[in-house]
């Protein structure tokens, strides 16, 4: 097994270092968990959000979850080729396409909530139940300063 490369003490100890690492070692863990269900991180993500919001328009979920106009289309485009969500004209502008999850996109965004659950457990599993609340908490802070 490799090594991890050695890091100063200095550096292992700077907030920005360890979210690195930690958001290194998530992306990893809840991307290879998504892979078991053919899905990629920003692809579960916009149909989460699609779950949540819907009927929504692309622009929306663009700026919701911070995705380039044109990377969005084409996620948009592979969940609606895969099946998982469906694009019609927005009644209240018909310029606009409203995106809405699929019943199969309902059945398969429960299973990878489910193995994106497991890879998070993964991922804090050296952490209380309530230092795992704490966590959230504090990144959240981080994140979204008031």
């Amino acid at each position: 097994m490799d090594e991890a490369p050695y890091a100063p003490a200095r550096i292992r100890t700077l907030p920005s270092w360890l979210l690195g690492r930690a958001a290194a070692r998530g992306h990893r863990l809840v991307a290879e968990a998504l892979a078991r269900e053919g899905l990629r991180m920003m692809h579960h993500a916009v149909l989460s959000a699609v779950a949540e919001l819907g009927p929504v328009s692309q622009a929306q979920l663009g700026r919701s979850l911070h995705i380039d106009p044109k990377d969005m289309v084409a996620i948009v485009n592979d969940l609606q080729e895969a099946g998982l969500v469906t694009r019609t004209p927005d009644p209240a502008d018909r310029r606009k396409n409203a995106i809405t999850i699929s019943a199969s996109g309902r059945e398969r965004l429960a299973r990878t909530e489910q193995l994106s659950d497991e890879a998070n457990e993964e991922l804090t599993a050296a952490l209380t139940p309530a230092e795992r609340a704490q966590l959230i908490g504090l990144l959240a802070r981080v994140v979204e300063p008031e």
